[in-house]
């Protein structure tokens, strides 16, 4: 007998989410973050806890902080550093008591006790890595780059504070990332904090080195073993842009001095990572001369050789971060294939590749502990649970088949799953545009019956270059959505990651076309089901599914589906450009407005408006800076000028995701509630009696 309870937004924002581990220098404990919601408080609560890799219990680390992330374990292992922005604090003199007013850097020993915090620097700390001697923290920053000295940043940002101003006012091509400005008038350094007198450093000062502006995290540098130099990501370019190719720099810090690593525009670089022996550099490189979309491959720099690129002819794109294999033989990574993300280890020998631990979704992992036995831990989810951290101890990682098998270190969201009934998913094949075999996944409602009817939904994954995936989503949970009766489809159409070069790149310049024929094939396959039920189609999607719900509304029939949803889609394209990353969509669309107008206009749904017919929930975030809130509110007046049924969900305070709970829960609401509204069995017709008596008092 199946479970009564189904995944509702109750249960769902019950869920801890647990974040990506960090192993101690000898393996025997990790830590993560573990993320709990409060509906009632409408917020959220990040604390740390202890998972030991043997058979001891995890034990929570941190209780007083509200957002406790990016833990690092000492190279001694006996403290774990963090980030947080607290209202109690550990330093001595008139700082003790006052509010962090930004985040700061924390040290909590391993034993027990309460956090200190180390840092008293006013434009706060982004990301940080332990130097190898353990007295020491780099730190990225924003900074003002003509002041010197951190006493001279600390009062700058207090007075910055008390402005009453709110202008920004900017010369700078890239200013705004995401669903925030960049802070105005400074850039990223890097910095070092020395723990034992406070004294802070400005690696960076004087020199016309910054990290990249728009997310400057622990992946953008690496220090090497011996603590005497710094690899770094940079964008050489006088003028900075979002999306430019980086290059990579080193600080040698006993002299100060620079020395570029890389110096080819044509590649991009990211993600350096120093040999256990310091030797050899490895990064991920993307040959980005040949075309924008190339895929970033494992890459290794060392002195006096060319640049390495490895298993050059292995189509599958590296993702960040890189880690070697303690003996220094290979390099562990993760990447996806196929609607799965592994993670994959390849050998410097001969550049084999293997999965190390297999998809679902690896989110995140690490690996430490002595060369010949050390642990690896894992942070992974799929279609049917949410993130849980396995870990083993192997033979030079999965390299002998007497690896120890993986085992759990964490049950947090265990009792909670176990009381609800969730739907079986299922991976289809079937031939999409090109005549290329496509990729589709479906959830289906629990309980299903085959030989019964269910209404059909279409959600049209973002990106493009993404891809629907064995994952655990929060924002669009394909089982809380099948749980009001819905075969949920998710198409991994042409432009998805994960399935090759030549099928990312071939949407370039024609965006919406190939897209919409492996969509359209998708619901042809589902309508052949006996199980669908042809009267209730529905299709939604968010960002560039947003974008291609709006654009199927101007190029399909009336009719096709009963109702659309479209979340943060692109509706105009020139109107777009008021984006964060106007400088790499006309590389997308082959084309700038003012240089060839007919090319992006057709590929802007706002051009084919006169088509569209489908009765659509327009959901948009006033803070979403990848797509401004003006294509939302166009697309909904467009739609209630022509006489479409249209509504509009429009949240002041959300970026391009809905992120507070009490608005995910509206959210979910208004989505079910409007499909629900435009199905015609679930449309309750007035009792015949009640009919009567209304058409007799009607005014005449």
């Amino acid at each position: 007998m199946s479970l009564a309870k189904t995944l509702d937004t109750d249960s769902l924002w019950r869920l801890e989410r647990v974040g990506n581990p960090a192993l101690s220098p000898d393996g025997t404990n990790a830590v993560c973050t573990v993320t709990s919601y409060s509906m009632a408080l409408n917020k959220a609560s990040t604390s740390l806890w202890l998972l030991p890799t043997d058979r001891r219990a995890p034990r929570r680390l941190t209780r007083c902080g509200d957002k406790d992330g990016q833990p690092a374990w000492s190279p001694q292992g006996d403290r774990i550093a963090f980030v947080a922005r607290r209202e109690q604090a550990g330093l001595a003199g008139p700082a003790a008591q006052r509010k962090d007013s930004s985040p700061q850097l924390y040290l909590i020993p391993v034993d027990g006790g309460e956090a200190e915090r180390v840092s008293d620097f006013g434009p706060g700390v982004e990301s940080f890595k332990w130097m190898p001697d353990g007295k020491r923290i780099v730190f990225a920053a924003w900074v003002w780059p003509e002041l010197r000295g951190s006493r001279a940043q600390h009062k700058q940002h207090q007075q910055f504070s008390k402005r009453q101003a709110t202008g920004y006012v900017t010369a700078q091509a890239h200013y705004r990332y995401f669903d925030h400005n960049l802070p105005m008038g400074r850039v990223v350094h890097l910095l070092m904090l020395d723990l034992r007198s406070g004294r802070i450093t400005d690696l960076f000062e004087g020199s016309p080195h910054e990290l990249s502006r728009s997310e400057p995290d622990q992946h953008q540098y690496d220090i090497s073993p011996d603590g005497q130099r710094i690899a770094f990501v940079h964008d050489s370019s006088p003028r900075k842009l979002a999306g430019s190719p980086t290059a990579l720099a080193e600080l040698h810090l006993d002299s100060g001095r620079f020395s570029d690593l890389t110096d080819d525009l044509g590649w991009d670089f990211c993600a350096p990572r120093y040999s256990p022996d310091g030797v050899r550099l490895a990064c991920i490189a993307a040959h980005v001369a040949l075309r924008h979309t190339m895929p970033g491959r494992a890459t290794l720099l060392a002195p006096g050789q060319p640049m390495q690129v490895l298993a050059d002819d292995w189509d599958t794109e590296v993702q960040a971060p890189l880690r070697w294999t303690p003996e220094g033989q290979a390099l562990l990574f993760t990447a996806q294939e196929r609607g799965r993300c592994h993670l994959w280890r390849l050998e410097l020998a001969g550049q084999s590749h293997s999965v190390v631990a297999s998809g679902g979704w690896v989110h995140g992992f690490d690996i430490s502990g002595p060369p010949e036995r050390p642990t690896l831990v894992v942070a992974a989810d799929s279609a049917c649970h949410p993130v849980q951290i396995t870990a083993r101890r192997a033979d030079m990682v999965g390299s002998k088949p007497g690896a120890s098998p993986w085992r759990r270190l964490e049950r947090f969201n265990d009792r909670l799953l176990a009381g609800l009934n969730l739907g079986a998913p299922q991976e289809v094949i079937l031939t999409g545009a090109l005549g290329e075999p496509v990729q589709m996944w479906l959830t289906y409602p629990p309980g299903f019956n085959a030989r019964k009817k269910y209404p059909l939904l279409q959600v049209v994954h973002g990106g493009p270059y993404s891809a629907a995936g064995d994952a655990f989503s929060y924002r669009w949970n394909a089982h809380l959505l099948a749980s009001a009766g819905h075969v949920v489809a998710q198409v991994n159409f042409h432009g998805s990651s994960g399935f090759g070069f030549a099928f990312r790149d071939s949407i370039m310049g024609r965006q919406g076309q190939l897209e919409q024929q492996d969509i359209e094939a998708g619901t042809d396959w589902l309508l052949a089901q006996p199980w669908a039920d042809a009267r209730r189609v529905f299709l939604s999607g968010g960002s560039y599914g947003g974008f291609l719900a709006a654009w199927l509304n101007g190029h399909l029939p009336a009719g096709r589906y009963q109702a659309h949803v479209c979340h943060a889609g692109v509706f105009d394209r020139v109107a777009t450009f008021a984006a964060d990353s106007y400088t790499q969509r006309p590389k997308d669309l082959g084309a700038l407005y003012w240089e060839d107008l007919a090319k992006v206009q057709s590929q802007s749904p706002c051009h084919f408006a006169q088509h569209m017919h489908t009765p659509t929930l327009v959901i948009h975030g006033a803070q979403d800076f990848r797509v401004p809130d003006g294509n939302g509110l166009a697309y909904y007046n467009t739609l209630q000028a022509r006489g479409v049924a249209s509504r509009l969900l429009w949240f002041p305070d959300e970026n391009h995701w809905v992120l507070k709970p009490q608005n995910s829960v509206l959210w979910y609401q208004e989505f079910l509630a409007w499909l629900a509204a435009h199905d015609p069995v679930r449309i309750k017709k007035p009792h015949k009696k009640a009919a009567k008596k209304r058409s007799l008092s009607a005014p005449t």
